[in-house]
């Protein structure tokens, strides 16, 4: 069974390490509202997400899991302030998200016209400890 996991760019880019697809990786996964990442990646693929990775102090509480990564993909995508807002501040643009495969997420990507990069889709499996195969994860 595989999961689908975000990442985002400034987490890796601030303290993160970089991983590739077979690395196992020690990751906090917490929940997402699916409905927090459609303008990003748009609505179908926001609906696969399962967690989001999260190492900045939000995940207190929750058990490191480990996972195998067997796929990256880039996000990027236009981010512009809304029209009539006040704040000034940009917001993904939904329709206009860009997935680029990548075999290694390190916070960085190369730039890509009138997108942004936002983070990563990963897809991973659970990673298993032991002959027995009992997964590591704590659900």
């Amino acid at each position: 069974m595989t999961l689908t996991i975000w990442v985002d760019d400034w987490q890796i880019q601030c303290c993160g390490q970089s991983f590739a697809p077979g690395d196992v990786v020690s990751w906090t996964l917490l929940e997402v509202d699916p409905e927090d990442y459609g303008d990003v990646v748009g609505s179908q693929r926001a609906d696969e997400i399962d967690f989001r990775e999260e190492h900045h102090g939000q995940g207190e509480g929750h058990v490191p899991t480990s996972v195998e990564v067997v796929s990256i993909a880039e996000v990027h995508c236009r981010y512009e302030v809304p029209a009539g807002a006040t704040d000034h501040v940009h917001h993904p643009v939904p329709g206009t998200t860009v997935l680029v495969p990548t075999e290694e997420a390190d916070g960085w990507a190369k730039a890509r016209p009138d997108v942004r990069f936002a983070g990563y889709l990963v897809t991973a499996r659970w990673a298993t400890d032991g002959p027995e195969g009992a997964a590591t994860h704590g659900r």
